[in-house]
């Protein structure tokens, strides 16, 4: 649809839902009065028919790109879908899931939810539900979400192929609250360096993270790497609740302004319970909103190192506003700033396209893999809060330690077996064959890390399932990523036998930002940049 057609349907929306507004202007009703004859006439003179819903679904579309790249708009039939990452809960049966050779394979059942209270275990194949077959049928994530979510209290039953047992095994399961976990993997890194990683900044995350604090504190914890690498934001009212777990009282967070909303300054409030020890903050091009408020205020409060690459730059604040037929949209009405004063939105005057496509050339300019790349405006320049270290505005959080993507561990072949998810299907089917003897010889994640052999035989099944998938054998590409190999097999394998932190545990000690994070524990790090440790 071309400009001038959204702008003209898009003035027409605008005017239509204006309709009973009291003060409506005279230019206003002229407007209206000129739009509903146009639409009269579009829809009994136009040479093909119309479809109003449309017209007017693809001129709200428009109209928001020409705002800016992040007010949106919801579909009615899409917006609890999409709320649900961020309420922290939705319903449904509580299983972790993939689509493993066309049948629903249960990666695990979530801890206290309905499927684990009847007896369904990890390694079962959901091959019916409600007596209808879902194995063989080409059944997709949105089916099985469509199948076994609903409404609490409400039942469904399913057939269970268990390995072990020759019948189809039936369960009724009765709906339930199943909670999503924004704090996804939270450990002791070493005797007295605990690590928490965060996935996004959902309404349940602050008390999650609380409680990871304390028991990571119960364990001798001193010193804490915060993990936001590809948290993409959500809740401002939770990073700024997360951000006052660092600061000191009175200690500016953020400020917001927009052209109707007055200058609003959130101060830290209630006392932290982490104000005392090291921190860490990793971040990348992911990072981005909630992510940047958060390590945005522990830069410019000096209270912390900040370590990775550029984040997204996204400062920008939405409010979202419902429509009358139950679609919403998240509408731009401010934009944030850090305590030294830096917004840290990217420029957006490109258009939508350009924006979206800036990651990539963040790639191609050489920024990810180069710190001498990345473009600094000075004029832009700020000051922390206490120390009075530089620091710049204009698009994203620029890190006090620079991490380069490391493109030299990985290789084509071993991007292509995970792009093509061949090493989860993998892992998945070999956990399930030898649950049992896996069980028995690890009990912890660092067990497995340790002791887990990872056979020839072991090794060659992959790269026989990796061809079937039209992926064939490279032996000098899989020799130059064999750590990344080894290490991520290991990873799956200890988070399809015990959860998603076993992931993190195996995989984090040969990731480049891990290790400076660990390292700038215990060297000068913290005294050389003179930051806040308030021990």
């Amino acid at each position: 649809m071309d400009i001038q057609r959204v702008t003209s349907l898009l003035i027409f929306f605008l005017c239509f839902t204006s309709i009973g507004m009291q003060g409506q202007t005279t230019e206003a009703s002229a407007q209206l009065e000129s739009f509903n004859s146009l639409v009269y006439h579009i829809e009994e003179l136009y040479v093909d028919s119309v479809d109003r819903e449309a017209l007017v679904r693809d001129a709200i579309i428009g109209m928001l790109e020409e705002l800016d790249p992040h007010s949106t708009y919801i579909p009615k039939e899409e917006l609890k879908a999409m709320n649900e990452p961020l309420k922290g809960n939705f319903d449904g049966v509580g299983i972790q899931f993939n689509i493993l050779e066309d049948t629903i394979f249960v990666v695990s059942p979530i801890t206290g939810g309905p499927s684990e209270k009847v007896g369904i275990q990890a390694g079962d194949r959901i091959i019916s539900v409600e007596d209808e077959n879902v194995a063989g049928m080409g059944i997709k994530n949105s089916d099985v979400q469509r199948l076994l979510k609903g409404p609490r209290g409400t039942e469904v039953s399913v057939g269970v192929v268990r390995r072990g047992v020759n019948e189809v095994i039936d369960f009724t399961i009765t709906r339930d609250k199943i909670p999503i976990y924004s704090v996804v993997a939270s450990y002791m890194a070493d005797p007295e360096t605990g690590y928490i990683k965060i996935s996004r900044f959902a309404a349940t995350t602050i008390s999650e993270f609380r409680r990871a604090l304390s028991e990571l504190k119960a364990q001798g914890m001193e010193n804490l790497i915060l993990d936001l690498q590809g948290n993409g934001g959500g809740y401002l009212r939770t990073a700024i609740e997360i951000a006052d777990e660092f600061l000191s009282d009175d200690q500016l967070i953020v400020f917001t302004e927009g052209r109707s909303f007055p200058k609003n300054e959130t101060y830290a409030s209630a006392r932290g319970e982490f104000e005392k020890g090291k921190l860490a903050v990793l971040i990348d091009e992911g990072s981005a909103s909630a992510s940047e408020i958060v390590s945005g205020a522990i830069q410019d409060w000096d209270r912390g190192v900040i370590i990775g690459r550029r984040s997204f730059g996204k400062g920008l604040v939405q409010k979202p506003v419902g429509l009358p037929d139950g679609s919403a949209v998240r509408l731009t009405t401010q934009k944030y700033f850090t305590p030294s004063g830096r917004c840290i939105q990217k420029p957006y005057e490109e258009g939508v396209d350009a924006y979206r496509d800036e990651r990539r050339d963040r790639l191609e300019k050489g920024e990810l893999t180069d710190q001498s790349m990345l473009n600094i405006n000075d004029s832009l320049q700020f000051f922390t809060k206490l120390n009075k270290r530089k620091v710049y505005g204009g698009g994203g959080i620029i890190p006090d330690i620079f991490i380069p993507l490391d493109t030299t561990m990985g290789s084509d072949y071993y991007y292509d077996v995970v792009r093509k998810g061949v090493m989860n299907q993998f892992v998945l089917n070999y956990v399930n064959d030898n649950r049992d003897g896996l069980s028995e010889n690890y009990n912890t994640a660092s067990e497995l890390r340790e002791g887990l052999e990872l056979s020839d035989d072991f090794m060659q099944g992959l790269f026989d399932k990796a061809e079937k998938e039209g992926i064939e054998y490279n032996e000098e590409e899989y020799q130059q990523a064999k750590d990344l190999f080894d290490t991520r097999l290991k990873a799956l394998v200890a988070r399809n036998l015990f959860d998603i932190e076993a992931f993190y545990e195996v995989i984090n000690p040969i990731l480049p930002a891990y290790q400076k994070a660990m390292e700038v524990m215990t060297d000068d790090t913290f005294k050389r940049l003179n930051l806040a440790q308030n021990n």
